[in-house]
């Protein structure tokens, strides 16, 4: 039986369509070897040796089940519960999976101790490369890795609770167990600062702390108090601000009691947060915790802000890790989707607008690196005071551009950059993260203030490493010498802080290029950056850059 011309015309219309300019996936690819300037960094600063480690890990860092898991990890937050079946606290937060291969991945590969354990002296650089390619495949488990590395200098300050606690922290063994740390392979450290009724100004925080017995360093006290922004609950212990006799103090307060009962560390809620959704972030009563204190009283900030530095750094590396994720993407895009009869990588103003995102993600992983070499070198005094002052500068700086670029970076890819079934949503909402935590832009502002008034030496160190670079570029030395000239100047100069601390850190990145030994990148850089009619948006650079070429630099696969 023959079918009708109706019939055949019916099953020929339900063909709607065939699939043409789609753009595969990124994945299956080497992050390292993909990021060229990830790799200059890491050769510039010291950390050649770590190449073959680094191949590897970017190799694994690329795997579509390894990218997955930071999908799987955001799709369903952390959950929190009180007690267990038998009505007894147990305070449990629960997480995907994914989240605790994530975690296995980081420690099994030691981002939350390398500095400390390596043995060698590129620790930190080698360490922060490593950080950077795992947070471009999901940033929120990153925040327990950070704290758990930035532990270590306050935990020094009370030797005989560094001796019991940093070999389990050195553990290269993930053991998410909700038991007493002395029976587990391996532990993570957190941290509880803030108040309601404080924020950033922990002197005003109202959690009490009451010794047990004999006061001192290393002595047992109990807390009492509500901390309202405690990161990473589940952590095995926390490093913990209260106010004791001798005023603000710092103390190691673990989850569960030597004895084996729950110290009374009670979680109120998890925090409902816009980004960093794999995290958990939760609200604290602590009622009669049992924690001991490090260092004297009344030392509680000064013990606990070394961490707090290594923290604000791993912002540095993390908002650096986002916004290079972000140009991957939307590189890649564009050199597979056409419009218009044309590549849209081919297309000048897209290029303009690629190159300018490009130049941003290179100049935040060449000075993110930097200072880690400034890390690696402490027991220089130039080292030591140039980090002191311009971790600030970077954070402020780095954290601030990520969510421009990030929106940008969407917009690349047209409607497909809104997609919660693509990074791009998640690499937006992550954005603003860092700029938070960790102080906001304002606390570090003011805190570049603080050290020049206090330690008028590390503004030297400064403006020695900015005069490194003088000679290399016009447009450079005029801004410099501006810069020095308004630093000197007091009047009013917190009133001005946010601009003096972008045109500080924007000259640290173009001093770092310069001095980098990729000539069209650092010219591009200072052309782009410190011109005076530079537009405020990306997509601005000036005429004569070779814009295709920093494109081709940044683009996975080219």
């Amino acid at each position: 039986m023959e079918l009708s011309m109706d019939r055949v015309e019916s099953a020929t219309l339900a063909e709607t369509h065939e699939v043409t300019n789609q753009v595969h996936t990124l994945q299956d690819y080497n992050l390292y070897r993909a990021d060229r300037a990830l790799v200059d960094a890491v050769q510039r600063e010291g950390a050649a040796a770590a190449d073959a480690e680094l191949t590897r890990f970017g190799e694994l860092c690329g795997r579509p089940d390894i990218i997955e898991w930071g999908f799987q990890a955001n799709e369903q937050p952390p959950t929190f519960r009180s007690h267990n079946r038998q009505g007894q606290r147990t305070d449990e937060v629960s997480f995907h999976p994914a989240y605790h291969q994530l975690m296995a991945q980081a420690i099994g590969h030691q981002l939350h101790c390398l500095p400390w354990t390596s043995g060698r002296g590129d620790g930190h650089v080698t360490r922060a490369a490593l950080f950077y390619l795992q947070t471009q495949v999901e940033a929120g488990h990153g925040c327990p890795i950070s704290m758990t590395l930035a532990a270590r200098p306050t935990l020094e300050k009370q030797p005989d609770i560094a001796a019991e606690w940093l070999p389990r922290v050195y553990s290269r063994d993930y053991d998410p167990r909700n038991i007493p740390a002395a029976d587990k392979r391996g532990v993570t450290i957190g941290m509880a600062m803030t108040e309601k009724q404080g924020g950033s100004d922990v002197r005003v925080n109202t959690t009490r702390a009451f010794p047990v017995g004999q006061p001192g360093g290393g002595q047992p006290y109990e807390l009492v108090g509500h901390k309202y922004f405690v990161s990473a609950p589940m952590s095995d212990a926390f490093l913990v601000l209260a106010q004791a006799k001798g005023g603000m103090s710092c103390f190691l307060v673990p989850r569960w009691r030597p004895d084996g009962s729950k110290n009374p560390i009670q979680l109120q809620q998890l925090k409902r947060k816009m980004g960093n959704v794999s995290n958990a972030s939760s609200e604290t009563e602590l009622r009669g915790a049992l924690g001991w204190l490090v260092g004297d009283e009344g030392r509680g900030v000064a013990n606990i802000i070394e961490m707090v530095a290594l923290t604000r750094y791993d912002c540095m590396i993390g908002s650096s890790a986002g916004m290079r994720q972000a140009v991957a993407q939307a590189t890649h895009h564009c050199a597979e989707r056409s419009a218009f009869g044309r590549k849209l990588v081919d297309q000048p103003l897209m290029q303009n607008v690629l190159a300018d995102m490009a130049l941003e993600a290179e100049a935040a992983i060449a000075l993110t690196l930097r200072l880690g070499r400034a890390l690696d070198n402490g027991a220089d005094e130039h080292e030591t005071k140039l980090t002191r002052i311009a971790t600030g500068i970077g954070k402020y700086w780095i954290c601030k551009r990520a969510p421009q670029l990030a929106y940008e970076s969407m917009e690349c890819l047209g409607g497909m950059g809104v997609m919660d079934d693509t990074i791009m949503p998640r690499l937006y909402r992550e954005a603003p993260i860092n700029a938070i935590w960790e102080g906001s832009g304002n606390v570090q502002c003011l805190d570049l203030l603080r050290v020049m008034q206090r330690n008028p030496e590390c503004l030297e160190a400064l403006f020695a490493e900015l005069g490194a670079a003088r000679g290399e570029n016009r447009l450079y030395d005029r801004h410099l010498e501006r810069l020095q000239g308004d630093l000197a100047a007091m009047d009013q100069v917190e009133y001005r802080a946010r601009n003096l601390v972008e045109r500080a850190a924007v000259a640290l990145q173009a001093s770092v290029l310069l001095r980098g030994g990729n000539d069209r990148v650092a010219q591009a850089f200072c052309d782009a950056r410190l011109a005076a009619d530079r537009g405020q948006l990306y997509g601005n650079l000036p005429t004569g850059i070779d814009a295709a070429a920093l494109v081709a630099r940044a683009r996975p696969g080219a």
